[in-house]
């Protein structure tokens, strides 16, 4: 298996894409923070079923963290990353210095609309405009034909889904499914920060989704008590802060107050010094 291709400065990215459109490739695009898990290689893999050309980008983006938020410790090792992309058909990686990504002066932001008053955009104030500058600008850069994320993110996914169709950008959004470990919890590059008590803790996260869907999987149509039943289910793990527990509306992330198979259920939560997210729908389908 030969070295996975590194680059760093837009010049040199933009010569292998210009390399790789004029032998007719398709380029499909995965952008990350990097430090990647098994649920980032199946975005790859997506990545690789969908087109003949995939690059990976590792870019821990100062934009989307706030001052007291985790932008130091994130973790970060890319000689790992490099080894375990090149396992899976990746053909390039992209890895910028935050001065290639953010040149002195830059100041030009990509602001979300009311998709992003609830949530995640409620409890991080501009961690979405700092989510939509980077993929944007990451769009602008690589120009891919079809760019693959993660249902994890579910509604940072439904506003890179947005901006794409306000601004017309000529990329296809393909979302891929979240990956669990076999005792149900989402894999996510925090999961490094937690101990084994901690790890045993984050549990309660699909404990609550499940529970909430097996609900519905009953004949419950109010979301009200999808609510309660996580909110019970989170009481029985009280180190564990909650942010949020919704039942929303999978375009807009608007709360309902009936729901069917379409809707949305997200949680996030602190377990320990640590920030998890985890959601799913319903039951696909479902009426």
């Amino acid at each position: 298996m030969s070295e996975l291709p590194v680059v760093r400065a837009i010049d040199d990215l933009r010569s292998a894409i210009a390399a790789a459109r004029r032998a007719g490739r398709r380029i499909a695009f995965v952008p990350t923070m990097g430090a990647l898990h098994e649920g980032h290689l199946r975005l790859l893999d997506r990545a690789a079923a969908e087109a003949d050309f995939v690059v990976l980008s590792i870019f821990v983006n100062p934009l989307q963290f706030a001052p007291h938020e985790d932008l130091a410790r994130y973790p970060r090792d890319l000689a790992r990353d490099q080894a375990l992309a090149a396992t899976r058909g990746t053909h390039l990686l992209f890895a910028p210095p935050v001065e290639t990504m953010y040149p002195t002066g830059a100041e030009t932001r990509v602001v979300p609309g009311p998709t992003a008053d609830h949530w995640e955009g409620a409890v991080r104030p501009g961690h979405f405009t700092g989510v939509l500058t980077v993929v944007l600008k990451l769009f602008q850069l690589v120009q891919p034909d079809v760019a693959i994320f993660g249902q994890k993110d579910a509604q940072q996914v439904a506003l890179v889904q947005r901006m794409v169709r306000d601004f017309d950008v000529p990329v296809r959004i393909v979302v891929a499914p979240t990956v669990r470990e076999a005792d149900g919890l989402a894999l996510s590059s925090r999961n490094a920060f937690l101990s084994a008590a901690e790890r045993g803790q984050a549990l309660v996260l699909s404990r609550a989704l499940q529970a909430a869907q097996a609900r519905f999987a009953a004949g419950e149509r109010r979301a009200a008590p999808l609510h309660e039943i996580m909110a019970a289910v989170f009481a029985t793990e009280p180190s564990v802060h909650v942010d949020y527990l919704s039942v929303v509306d999978p375009l807009s992330f608007a709360p309902v107050d009936a729901v069917s198979g379409d809707t949305l259920i997200a949680v996030a939560a602190r377990v320990g010094q640590t920030r998890l997210l985890d959601n799913l729908v319903l039951g696909p389908g479902v009426s």
